[in-house]
């Protein structure tokens, strides 16, 4: 039987977080009443024309240069037409055959080195309006009553990231597309919430034998709102396809549905090419012509793939720990703030990726030296006291002072005169340990305890009563 490989690429929008749409002034955002953020641009009115909103244009050089695209000299809008009812003008404004980035590389890290993915395009362009279907079962417009259309969203900045088809399991997109998200939040140009809408992904997907150079018939999956669904999507479509190729059949380029509670995909169009949508230039808009100066203000900030592999080089974590304390800037930061406060860095990993996480609490607004007095003192202090410091460290008043002064003794220079005097003052029950009674071992445990009100650690005070009583 004859082995498969996945061959995939990927589009990805990321809407920007303007203050504004990208050829109008009306407030962008999610959450307002349906079509209240609206004006004769964005509606297609006769006679309004586009005004590109510089912002959009500045943050997508920006996503460009973290692509590691080239910056085109000259780029040109142009008009997408296709008619859907959550398009007014009835063409999207869009770039065609001169986008603002190009040819770039991102370099996701896995365990077992670094996966080099292409990058096609970054390219601008306004967003559709929304559509909601109402009635059937999917929410989708298949068996669908009726459909409305919220025009809030349509015409807010939207960027397409096309990927060459380099990515080779479904696991391997999801790591992509998280990387990617968290570059693009810390990048500062969008909040990238797929549950709202601000990031989307399709994918095409296709398969080949292991060995075989030439790529096969693509599919496209769309309308899948989580990683988690985006990898199940990938894998239900290479299944299909891998039947269909081994039963004698032939792949058909389309797009489709991925249903998550059946696991399967269903067929919604036959797939778009570029001639469908008969491109042509925005009459209404002059090139974009970026210059040496601007792209020379853009300052980019440690992105976080190269932060994965620093992290493993400098504190000598493993691929894993490096990959969950990247999952925030702010994780990430409050980690190097502790591990270099003198914490050993796996014991600061460790608490961190955990426990800590386990509260819910922005990293951001933790005193991170306070915080790392705590953490290395761990061994010191009750388990029920570190786990109350680690859920009140968010407080502003958090200090270590007041969880460290319920330090357990574990000092056997300080417990052994005190083990001595208990012994000394049960002498009945220090002979009949010795004559075989060893279960009195918990009576003597229990009076240091009571001593050093709790204070002192159970296993420490075990080994020491233990090696008097056998002396």
């Amino acid at each position: 039987m004859s082995e498969w490989e996945p061959v995939v690429g990927l589009e990805i929008h990321v809407q920007l977080k303007t203050r504004t749409k990208m050829f109008c002034r009306c407030e962008s955002g999610f959450g307002g009443e349906p079509n209240t953020q609206t004006c004769p641009v964005c509606l297609a009115f006769p006679g309004a024309l586009p005004v590109p909103n510089e912002q959009a244009v500045e943050w997508t050089l920006k996503l460009g240069l973290a692509l590691g695209c080239t910056i085109a000299d000259r780029a040109l809008f142009h008009r997408k037409h296709y008619p859907y009812p959550d398009l007014p003008k009835g063409y999207q404004i869009s770039q065609y055959d001169e986008p603002l980035c190009t040819n770039g590389t991102f370099l996701v890290p896995g365990p077992d080195g670094d996966a080099e993915i292409g990058i096609v395009r970054a390219h601008l362009e306004e967003d559709a309006a929304k559509t909601i279907h109402v009635g059937g079962a999917t929410g989708r417009i298949v068996g669908a009553a009726h459909s409305n259309v919220d025009f809030n969203r349509g015409g807010t900045p939207l960027v397409e990231i096309v990927t060459q088809p380099d990515l080779r399991s479904a696991e391997e997109a999801k790591r992509f597309l998280q990387l990617l998200r968290q570059t693009v939040v810390e990048l500062g140009i969008s909040d990238a919430e797929m549950e709202k809408g601000q990031l989307r992904a399709d994918a095409n997907v296709s398969v080949r034998e292991v060995g075989e150079t030439a790529f096969r018939t693509r599919t496209e999956l769309k309308n899948m709102n989580s990683f988690n669904h985006i990898a199940r999507g990938i894998e239900a479509e290479v299944r299909r396809q891998i039947e269909v190729w081994e039963s004698g059949g032939e792949v058909v380029q389309q797009t489709l549905d991925y249903e998550v509670k059946s696991d399967t995909v269903t067929a919604r169009r036959q797939k778009e090419e570029a001639d469908d949508y008969r491109y042509f230039p925005e009459p209404d808009l002059v090139p974009l012509e970026p210059g040496r100066d601007l792209l020379e203000r853009i300052e980019l900030p440690e992105l976080p793939g190269a932060r994965i592999r620093r992290f493993e080089s400098e504190y000598g974590l493993s691929y894993y720990d490096a990959e969950v304390l990247n999952s925030s800037a702010a994780l990430a930061a409050l980690y190097e703030r502790v591990a270099l406060d003198g914490v050993d860095a796996k014991a600061a990993s460790n608490v961190l990726m955990n426990e800590f996480v386990a509260t819910g609490i922005d990293p951001a607004a933790v005193n991170a030296e306070e915080l790392a007095k705590v953490i290395a003192a761990r061994s010191a202090i009750p388990r029920a006291t570190f786990m109350r410091a680690l859920a009140e460290s968010g407080d502003p008043s958090f200090r270590a002072e007041t969880y460290l002064e319920e330090a357990v003794v574990v000092d056997t220079s300080a417990l052994e005169p005190l083990v001595d005097r208990i012994l000394a003052a049960n002498p009945g029950q220090v002979e009949a340990y010795r004559g075989g009674k060893e279960g009195l071992l918990g009576f003597f445990v229990g009076q240091v305890m009571r001593e050093t009100d709790g204070k002192a650690d159970p296993k420490v005070v075990n080994e020491l009563i233990r090696a008097k009583l056998s002396a």
